[in-house]
């Protein structure tokens, strides 16, 4: 079955331009768009597509709050959200993460990219970009500069290959990555990522990347 996608933007010839190199795709299929995020929740609810691409600044309802309330709903099957931005390093970014967004995208991003992003995302995959992903953790983690938390306590659930893995997951590997960095097959990987998920309660890579580094297991730069 086709990917359905539904793209949220203040800027029609954004929505436009996205809507027709999506629905160019034999396997993604454009539902419906909204002006902002008001809609663009109501939307969601509405047609319960796979993908929501959404822009971080819209007007009535910013893309932060409509993530926020998509993500919330719990919708089964799951509504995935993958954030537009025009800035690659941006507060809002950071905090979609947080509340379960499933990776952030630049708008300026070559037309191949934004079509494998929206594949990975409705895949149940996250962070897409890596390099961009870590520099944009990183920056934001140094510049909040808050006190950093204590581990968080089910950390300690973790064997010592499961926080190995969970390390490599922050620092934006693939699972066919970590799986050439510690040798073993691309299945063990995703059978070590699923179980560190379940323990620690993390709904995708992109909670799993925010808390590594908010507990300090992983430390920016």
């Amino acid at each position: 079955m086709a990917i359905t996608v539904l793209i949220a933007d203040d800027q029609a010839m954004v929505r436009q331009g996205f809507g027709a190199l999506l629905g160019a795709q034999t396997d993604i299929s454009v539902v419906g768009d909204a002006p902002d995020g008001k809609v663009a929740v109501a939307e969601a609810k509405r047609l319960r597509p796979d993908v929501v691409l959404m822009d971080v600044r819209m007007p009535q309802m910013n893309g932060l709050d409509a993530a926020r309330a998509i993500l919330t709903a719990n919708f089964d099957p799951p509504v995935r959200v993958l954030m537009l931005t025009t800035f690659d390093i941006d507060d809002y970014v950071y905090e979609a993460l947080s509340i379960g967004a499933s990776g952030f995208l630049l708008k300026d991003a070559p037309a191949e990219e934004l079509v494998r992003a929206v594949r990975v995302v409705a895949d149940g995959e996250a962070l897409l970009a890596p390099t961009i992903t870590r520099r944009l953790i990183a920056d934001v983690t140094r510049r909040r500069n808050t006190v950093r938390v204590a581990p968080a306590p089910a950390l300690g659930t973790l064997t010592p290959r499961e926080r190995e893995v969970l390390e490599l997951v922050a620092k934006g590997l693939s699972n066919t990555e970590i799986a050439a960095a510690l040798f073993v097959a691309e299945q063990t990987v995703k059978t070590h990522v699923s179980k560190v998920f379940s323990k620690l309660g993390l709904r995708d890579r992109a909670q799993a990347v925010v808390l590594a580094y908010e507990s300090g297991l992983v430390v920016p730069g």
